[in-house]
């Protein structure tokens, strides 16, 4: 077992280049960097509100980063700083986001939960559980309607998966063929419950079997895995084939939210998965090959560092909405001339 492991990486490794590994680098290094001040805000009560962070489940991003085009979709659920940060949103505009100022992502009215970028093809961010997914779907209809051969990602918890508009969705992505892929971060505890006291199928990927759908698991907490995986998908889903289902096994370090101390696992269940570290793995792949050196990764985590240094003074020192954006970006004017007034 131990030296089909070793044999994997190699062929891993001889696959990507050192470019590649950088960009995984990078990406992961900066949500982490980045969930790690908002919690710091977040002590300081410059956030308010909801908040969740990606701390561990980073290689996701990271994989998902090398193996999409800029013109695919994205949608997810409230759990998705690290997400909106890989598709290119900037830091700026995520903390301004998160402080609730105008400069925001979306002007300081969606916080935590709410990110969205029409330019970025990120449509959130979506509090409600499980509300996502057919709205994923439906951006994947969109795209076959229009003749194009984008895919929308479409990802959830998997807590998420026990909710009947996954069904629905699936069922309906199935027998329309929709270019989607969908995709469960399942890093084991919803909430705070974990995924065998709520389902008698705990390998997640297997309910895509009931649709037909093509399925697998995926490890979750190295990019290499991820970026293949979305590689094996994004081909089926383009060549008019329908669906695919990826189940990514990942963890998170850190509670559900800032309010949770997630008591209900231990501290080796933890130890045992920071081992696993996604920004550990890769920074040994491009030291041991030899890739860059020690001092190059000074260089990368010091760029890293003033990224996230200007991005908190950019929110601390923007500006809060008016309260007369209240009342834009609601409705269509045109529609309730009533609005005019």
């Amino acid at each position: 077992m131990a030296e089909a492991v070793v044999k994997k990486a190699k062929k891993q490794t001889q696959k990507f280049d050192k470019q590649t590994y950088l960009t995984w680098y990078e990406t992961m290094l900066r949500i982490r960097r980045f969930e790690e001040r908002t919690l710091l805000h977040y002590s300081q009560q410059k956030i308010r509100g909801f908040c969740h962070v990606y701390i561990g489940q980073e290689a996701i991003a990271a994989g998902m980063v090398t193996s999409l085009r800029k013109e695919d979709a994205v949608v997810t659920a409230y759990r998705q700083h690290g997400i909106a940060l890989s598709r290119g949103i900037s830091a700026r505009k995520c903390l301004a986001e998160l402080f609730g100022k105008v400069t925001g992502s979306v002007k300081g009215k969606g916080g935590s939960m709410h990110f969205f970028s029409k330019e970025h093809r990120f449509f959130g961010g979506n509090g409600i559980v499980g509300a996502q997914i057919p709205i994923g779907a439906g951006i994947a209809l969109a795209e076959k309607y229009r003749g194009t051969d984008n895919v929308c990602v479409t990802m959830f918890g998997d807590g998420a998966a026990r909710q009947g508009a996954l069904y629905e969705a699936f069922n309906m992505a199935m027998t329309w063929k929709l270019p989607v892929i969908f995709v469960c971060e399942n890093n084991g505890y919803a909430m705070g419950t974990s995924v065998s006291r709520t389902s008698n199928v705990t390998d997640l990927y297997k309910i895509g079997s009931a649709f037909e759908m093509p399925s697998e698991p995926v490890n979750g907490m190295n990019p290499m895995d991820v970026h293949e995986a979305f590689e094996r998908a994004t081909a089926h889903v383009r060549s008019g084939k329908g669906p695919y289902y990826l189940e990514i096994k990942t963890y998170r370090y850190k509670g559900h939210s800032v309010s949770d101390p997630g008591k209900y696992r231990s501290k080796d269940e933890l130890a045992a998965y920071m081992e696993k570290d996604p920004l550990k793995i890769i920074e040994v792949e491009l030291l041991s090959k030899e890739m860059i050196n020690e001092g190059d990764l000074d260089k990368i985590r010091e760029k890293i560092k003033l990224e996230i240094d200007d991005a908190s003074e950019f929110a601390e020192n923007s500006e809060f909405p008016d309260a007369s954006e209240l009342y834009t970006d609601n409705y269509q004017q045109e529609d309730y001339p009533f609005m005019k007034d």
